[in-house]
């Protein structure tokens, strides 16, 4: 039995650590970016710091076909999506290319395809195929058909393929539910990209487009919706985060047009015009009592970050050049994210740009600290993550840069896995999965 005074000390440890977002216990890794979508855990001396193709390596698991979802693990079973073709297709590669997807979809036949590993062996407990044929939706060459996150609650795993639709399974691989999700343009036909997200027995769904743009929730046990808003928006590819500060439970959305805030009743609470890049990708997440929103697309002058204060209601949006005010507590022009989203660890921000750049700024005052260049012709996808006080970069060219944390920029050393790579990983125990262009590695000491 643990003392009342011990277990006091536990759950004030856990509060200070939900608070700074950090997780205090990652045995599961349930969607994008983790418990708190910081990507942060508490330190723990058997994670691993150093690895390569064979050094540190527990498993590795050869994943068919092309998908960039990251990898979601509830116990002891890793879910990831991917899409196979038959016959030759163009293949993603790094860096920034193509401004524009391609409108006509390969005329090839695709398996749409979800993958449950055991995480101890990285063996293939099951597979499901969801849809084959030939796509009828566009697609950037660099994006996928599979690069929406899984997400479960430990009964059911919950699959999106973009347009194509959702699809629910138990944890042994039985279909439960599916719902279609009719297909809208989305600009220069980049495709989807906006992952799931679970509060209590509703499944959040998200999709901006250039036609009918809407968030809804659906009942995770039927597939019922619940109910859905429209939103006077167009294309994104941000996830939107559930908020649980100290004064209610909210979803927070990134759009290009407006900022955005609903209740778990889908009613807009709050909103700012936060004159937000072309393209808003980078997901919302919170610390410290402070919810950070940003966007960059790289070819913007206007490169928005802003932390906002929980308690708002109605337009919050900054006036007459304000840096900030009652709701607003700081504002960056140029410290948004283009395809990568931030983290907080410690007391600073860090930002990690598509090119390579990696800026600092203090947490409760966005005060820049340092802006340097990771390595020169690096390129960045995957968001960071941190622990025992480092910080680590996994570019698209498959380095992970080890970045020492604090207010004095150093890379500390680089890890390779010599393939692309733009999922997030996951963090579980002493365990790091990463997943390349076609493996998924158990990374541990």
């Amino acid at each position: 039995m643990i003392h009342s005074t011990t277990r006091g000390l536990i759950l004030a440890s856990i509060v200070a650590m939900a608070a700074t977002g950090i997780s205090a216990a990652n045995d599961n890794w349930p969607h994008f970016r983790g418990p708190t979508m910081n990507a942060t855990v508490a330190d723990n001396p058997n994670l691993p710091e150093t690895w390569s193709q064979t050094e540190n390596v527990e498993w590795i698991a050869d994943i068919p076909g092309i998908g960039w979802s990251s990898p979601v693990v509830w116990g002891n079973r890793v879910f990831l999506t991917t899409v196979t073709a038959v016959g030759e297709f163009e293949q993603p590669k790094p860096g920034l290319y193509a401004p524009n997807g391609r409108p006509i979809p390969p005329p090839l036949e695709h398996d749409w395809l979800v993958f449950c590993l055991d995480l101890e062996s990285g063996d293939v407990l099951w597979q499901r195929s969801v849809k084959a044929g030939r796509p009828d939706f566009p697609r950037h060459m660099k994006n996928s058909y599979a690069s929406e996150t899984a997400t479960t609650d430990g009964e059911r795993v919950y699959v999106r393929f973009g347009e194509l639709g959702l699809f629910t399974f138990d944890m042994d691989g039985n279909e439960i539910w599916s719902a279609l999700i009719p297909h809208m343009p989305t600009k220069s036909d980049w495709g989807s990209a906006s992952s799931l997200v679970l509060h209590d027995d509703k499944l959040i769904v998200l999709y901006d487009n250039e036609e009918e743009s809407w968030l809804a929730a659906l009942d995770t046990h039927t597939g019922t919706e619940i109910w859905r808003t429209a939103r006077e928006e167009v294309s994104s590819w941000a996830t939107p985060y559930i908020w649980e500060n100290d004064q209610r439970t909210e979803i927070v959305t990134s759009g290009v047009n407006r900022i955005r805030s609903y209740d778990l009743d889908g009613k807009l609470l709050w909103e700012m015009n936060g004159e937000m890049s072309w393209a808003s990708i980078a997901t919302p997440f919170s610390s410290h009592g402070l919810v950070f929103v940003n966007s960059g697309y790289f070819r913007d002058e206007h490169r928005p970050a802003y932390a906002i204060r929980p308690g708002a209601s109605g337009d919050i949006s900054l006036r007459d050049g304000a840096t900030s005010n009652e709701y607003v507590a700081w504002y960056q022009p140029k410290a948004g994210n283009y395809n990568t989203s931030p983290l907080v660890y410690g007391d600073i921000y860090y930002s990690l740009l598509d090119r390579g750049f990696f800026e600092s700024y203090d947490v409760m005052t966005g005060e820049p600290i340092y802006r340097h260049r990771v390595r020169v012709g690096a390129s960045f996808t995957s968001s960071p993550w941190a622990y025992n006080g480092k910080i680590f970069a996994l570019s698209e060219q498959g380095d992970t840069y080890i970045i020492r944390a604090g207010r004095e920029f150093e890379v500390m050393g680089v890890n390779s896995l010599d393939e692309m790579a733009m999922a997030s990983p996951a963090i579980v125990g002493d365990r790091l999965l990463i997943r390349t262009q076609s493996k998924v590695y158990s990374i541990k000491k």
